[in-house]
């Protein structure tokens, strides 16, 4: 029993969980609203689980009297005959906030709008589980508020920055209840709206945003005068006062400890303009004072208050006329308590409140610029508070320093000039006839490139270096790579003079070149101010730019000879307006005209290059390494030598020469290049001519089986012995049904008889033999599918010369012949089918093996026990 004593508390709390249904609620308490207003009394439901979204049914009940239907959210129908005509005016009317919340919207409340309303949710549950309705009660006042200005109409107030001004309005309520009011200050100004200053309905103050600081200093107030006046005071004005002021009174009433705003009314007071206040700054245009004597300006204002103000005085000085411009810097200033702030140099000082002195000691060229007055009027506030009530800036005062300007001449000269381009140019610029008596005195220099053009072109100077007054040199956009690589060279030799190198000149270097000499005159603060240029008359850097001219001519001395024999031949070279020309050469060899072999192929055989080096090109015969020569006779005579010529070497030979020059030490430059007159080989002989042509007995094979190709060659002309000839073959296939693919190498056989094959990706195997001396047969070996497409054989030949030598032909092509691989279908489903028939003969046995043990061994034990009664019955019936 013990165990089973908590099982009741269970239940309970069960049951009461399981009980918890939908709550509807209203606000608590009473509302009141004013005759007039607007009455909203939101509804929602709470702790159900139900449909997504609720119905709503709202009643009215009259003081003394059975509630009426005023609103619902789903039947239409529901509204009583009296509120149809105020629902379909949209006086009232009911708006969801969400699934399970509405408001009930009743606009213009009358005094029968007083009574009771009850908020309902129609029922659809089985049982009924929480409240499904609740009820708040309105109460109806009289409109007994009353908002008014002190004048009507609104006055229109107009005031100078700072002085005062105070607005009035009124607001009193005559309600039976125990209202308060609140009250706030609004001012417009266009579609802009600020609070000022609020009294709230438990009589707490709160400035609006901006006027806090103003608010605590005492400069904005808000004072009850009366029993139903409400002044704002404003102790000074400003420019942001400017505009349109509303007061806003709200009624209030507490209703079991919370607070209802019944109703607001607002009413415009008054419109304030602020007059900005005139203020003017001047000084004098233009000033001219020698170096070492003061410098006084004066700044004249004029203003049109004359009360309680105070001005606060700056003087500013800036290279340039306007002073917004970055560079400009303070030099003296007398703040609004008189205090002068400046240095040792610089004084300032006022005569009475509308004239102030600036006063410069011992000028200096670094004091020639524009000097502006800057003028604030400052007027007191609340708690030792200023505000700025106007400010001006004068015109700048142009301030010139004479001087005595450093006395001096440039020349330059050039002591190197280009005569090709890559020569080295060098100029000097110095500087004479300068005054021994100028130790404050340091020279600088920058060097300027100007290209040359005609004479009614304008044409802009390009700076390539400036040196500063502290000697540190700035390079220009055109030579500060070329600076930085070591190509342009600034140096300053002596004291007065100064060089620049070009150490490589260019065809773009050359133009006008000019220095500019700068003075610079040491400051008492030890810095250093360019007191004067001087300019020195330009350099013309030009040689004449001559197309470099290079002329190849081919001959040779051997003019007639036959295969076998060595041929020669020399190219002569002649250049013009290269510099130090060096020459390389390379022979290139082309077809004759009509040879359709190789149409439009240039071959190139051999090359030496500029510094004697030669090299291989394109000279792939292998057995003729050592067969072509070429080498230097002098510095512009060259020689080209091929021994034991064939007759595949006919063609058109020239030499391609290109001319060096030398740029940075061991650097060439490429000058020229040109042709020559083309050298021709011809072999006039009337020898056998050769052709090729493929055989196959077996175009059409299925796969596996064996592909047959024969390379048959036939001669024709000369009779040739057997041993006199003999054959490059070479087997080539392209795996498709047209020629659009490149041809494979398949396998190839020289005329020593060395084969070599190429290695394939499928299985099949390749073999290639000499049947005949002009018969050779491809065979391939378990052909595959892949071994489909074009064959055909290509067939270099070569004839012993009557000298012994062997002298190759033109190598021939065979046309193509296409091999077609079937598929064996009875091959390719024999061994499936021989699989299929074993694995079923296999499983149709040990099924019969499996149903003969089954019956035999299972079902012999009811077989006897059948004899069994059997015998029984006839021993019965024996009985």
């Amino acid at each position: 029993m013990g165990r089973l004593a908590p099982r009741p508390l269970l239940l309970a709390l069960l049951s009461l969980a399981l009980c918890r249904g939908r709550v509807v609620r209203v606000p608590t308490g009473t509302l009141v609203r004013v005759v007039g207003t607007e009455l909203v009394i939101p509804c929602n439901v709470s702790d159900y689980d139900g449909p997504s979204e609720q119905n709503f049914d709202w009643s009215f009940s009259s003081l003394g009297s059975s509630f009426v239907e005023l609103a619902s959210t789903w039947e239409v129908g529901f509204p009583a005959q009296l509120y149809q005509e105020r629902l379909q005016r949209g006086e009232i009317l009911l708006r969801r906030t969400a699934n399970d919340a509405v408001e009930l919207h009743i606009k213009n409340v009358q005094p029968s709008d007083q009574g009771h309303y009850k908020c309902s949710t129609p029922s659809t549950d089985a049982t009924v589980q929480g409240n499904y309705e609740d009820t708040v009660q309105v109460k109806v006042l009289a409109d007994s508020l009353h908002v008014g200005p002190s004048a009507r109409p609104p006055p229109s107030l107009s005031l100078r920055e700072g002085e005062p001004f105070e607005l009035r309005c009124t607001a009193a309520s005559a309600s039976p209840l125990h209202t308060h009011l609140a009250l706030l200050w609004e001012l417009h100004r266009g579609p802009a709206r600020r609070n000022v200053l609020a009294l709230t309905h438990e009589g707490r103050f709160h400035p609006g945003l901006g006027y806090e600081q103003r608010y605590h200093s005492g400069d904005v107030r808000l004072d009850t005068v009366g029993s139903d006046a409400y002044r704002l005071s404003v102790s000074r004005a400003l420019s942001a006062d400017q505009g349109s002021y509303r007061c806003i009174v709200s009624e209030w009433i507490a209703e079991q400890g919370n607070w209802q705003e019944i109703q607001e009314k607002a009413v415009e007071v008054a419109t304030v303009v602020i007059q900005p206040t005139v203020l003017r700054a001047a000084v004098p245009k233009n000033v001219s004072v020698a170096e070492g004597k003061e410098l006084d300006l004066t700044c004249n204002i004029t203003t049109d208050r004359a009360d309680d103000v105070w001005p606060e005085v700056t003087w500013s000085f800036s290279r340039t006329p306007d002073s917004t411009l970055p560079g400009s810097r303070v030099l003296a200033r007398l703040d609004r308590d008189s205090l002068v702030h400046s240095s040792p140099h610089i004084a300032l000082s006022h005569v009475d409140a509308r004239s102030y002195h600036l006063l410069v000691r011992d000028v200096s060229k670094e004091n020639s610029g524009y000097y502006f007055c800057h003028v604030s009027l400052w007027a007191p506030g609340h708690n030792r508070s200023w505000h700025k009530v106007a400010e001006a800036m004068s015109s700048p005062a142009g301030v010139g320093v004479t001087w005595l300007e450093p006395d001096y001449q440039v020349y330059l000269n050039a002591s190197k000039v280009p005569g090709f381009a890559d020569d080295p140019t060098e100029l000097a610029c110095r500087v004479v006839d300068t005054k021994s008596g100028e130790a404050n005195v340091r020279f600088t220099v920058s060097w300027y490139y100007r290209m040359n053009r005609r004479s009614d072109d304008v044409v802009t100077s390009e700076l390539l270096a400036v040196m500063d007054g502290d000697w540190t040199l700035k390079y220009g956009d055109r030579s500060k790579q070329r600076a930085q690589d070591g190509d342009f060279i600034f140096s300053k030799e002596h004291t007065d003079t100064f060089n620049f190198r070009i150490q490589r000149t260019t065809e773009e270097d050359r133009g006008n070149y000019y220095c500019v000499v700068s003075a610079w005159t040491k400051q008492r603060n030890n810095s250093w101010v360019k007191s004067k240029d001087v300019f020195s008359k330009p350099i013309n850097i030009f040689w004449a730019l001559e197309d470099s001219v290079l002329v190849v001519k081919a001959r040779q001395p051997k003019p007639f000879f036959a295969a076998g024999n060595t041929f020669e031949m020399t190219c002569k070279v002649s250049s013009k307006n290269i510099k130090s020309p060096r020459y390389s050469v390379l022979i290139t060899a082309e077809k004759p005209v009509g040879d359709l072999s190789s149409p439009n192929e240039t071959k190139y055989i051999i090359s030496l290059d500029q510094d004697s080096v030669v090299k291989l090109e394109n000279w792939t015969d292998a057995s003729r390494v050592d067969g072509v020569v070429l080498e230097k006779v002098q510095e512009d005579e060259f020689r080209y030598r091929m021994y034991q010529t064939q007759v595949s070497d006919a063609g058109l030979y020239r030499c391609m020469v290109t001319a060096w020059s030398p740029v940075r030490g061991s650097l060439w430059r490429e000058a020229a290049t040109s042709l020559s007159n083309p050298i021709e080989i011809d072999f006039q002989t009337s020898g056998p001519i050769f052709n090729a042509s493929v055989h196959s007995d077996t175009p059409s094979v299925i796969r596996g089986d064996l592909i047959k190709l024969f390379c048959i060659i036939t001669v024709e002309g000369a009779a040739l012995d057997p041993d006199d000839m003999a054959f490059d073959v070479s087997w080539f296939a392209v795996h498709s049904f047209g020629l659009d693919k490149a041809p494979v190498l398949l396998s190839s056989l020289d005329r020593k008889g060395i084969v070599t094959t190429s290695r394939r990706d499928w299985k099949s195997d390749l073999s290639l033999e000499r049947v005949s001396v002009l018969e050779f047969l491809l065979q391939v070996h378990g052909s595959e599918d892949q071994d489909f497409g074009n064959y055909y054989c290509s067939v270099t030949p070569w004839v012993k010369s009557p000298t012994g030598s062997w002298q190759k032909e033109t190598e021939i092509h065979s046309k193509p012949v296409f091999i077609t691989v079937k598929m064996d279908v009875l091959n390719a489903f024999k061994y499936p089918l021989l699989i299929g028939v074993g694995l079923s003969t296999v499983i149709g046995l040990l099924s019969c093996l499996i149903g003969y043990c089954s019956s035999h061994w299972c079902c012999k034990k009811e077989v006897q026990e059948t004899r069994r009664e059997r015998r029984r019955l006839m021993s019965m019936e024996m009985d």
